[in-house]
């Protein structure tokens, strides 16, 4: 991707957290049918490797099963915070009119080599991880042993696990770096009277640190 100094986000910690609060990621491969993309939400485990390593699901009737092999380079595109910035929320588009609608945004690019890994007892403890995780803010979180246990057994039987290792990051946070501090602010105000309160956050904390 474009990755101009400004907008570019090199800090490990920082790119693991954006994939850990946007952990739907578009999996990109390349196989003898040409490119294809799949949705999976990931769990991350940061220790695994210099990068980390994500770990996820698919089902079993998912050609991808039998369209990569072990150590296939993958893309895993992870989106953060986004949206539209109107100009009119620079000051400074008040006094020079020379501003242009642009969009704000995080993202994460996660290379890696896949692995399947068709083990019941993997994508048990996955699902179960990623139940936990989710059903955490629910009043009454379900969990595996609220089914019949031959219905999750059937259910499990029908998906295989995958693993990526991550061999390189690269992130980008265009996230008005390039205005001056008026600017800043006004897209802060203007984002949060939206409230697009996740946005104003990104662009107030990109712009703290730069």
């Amino acid at each position: 991707m474009y990755l101009p100094d400004h907008f570019a986000e090199t800090r490990v910690e920082d790119l693991h957290r954006i994939v850990r609060e946007h952990p739907l990621g578009m999996l990109v491969t390349h196989a003898a049918s040409g490119l294809d993309a799949n949705h999976l939400p990931f769990e991350l485990v940061p220790e695994r490797g210099a990068y980390g390593t994500l770990q996820a699901h698919i089902a079993r009737a998912n050609p991808l099963r039998k369209e990569v092999s072990d150590g296939t380079q993958v893309l895993v595109v992870f989106r953060g915070a986004h949206g539209y910035v109107s100009p009119s929320w620079y000051p400074s588009k008040h006094e020079t009119h020379r501003s242009v609608p642009t969009w704000n945004y995080e993202v994460v690019h996660a290379h890696g080599r896949i692995r399947l890994i068709d083990d019941v007892r993997f994508v048990g403890g996955l699902v179960a991880r990623l139940t936990h995780v989710y059903e955490a803010a629910e009043p009454r979180p379900w969990k595996l042993a609220d089914a019949p246990r031959e219905y999750i057994d059937e259910m499990l039987s029908n998906i295989v696990g995958i693993e990526i290792e991550v061999t390189r990051l690269a992130g980008k946070r265009k996230l008005s770096q390039n205005r001056d501090a008026r600017d800043i602010q006004g897209i802060i105000e203007a984002l949060r009277e939206r409230k697009r309160d996740e946005l104003a956050s990104a662009v107030a904390n990109a712009n703290r640190m730069a």
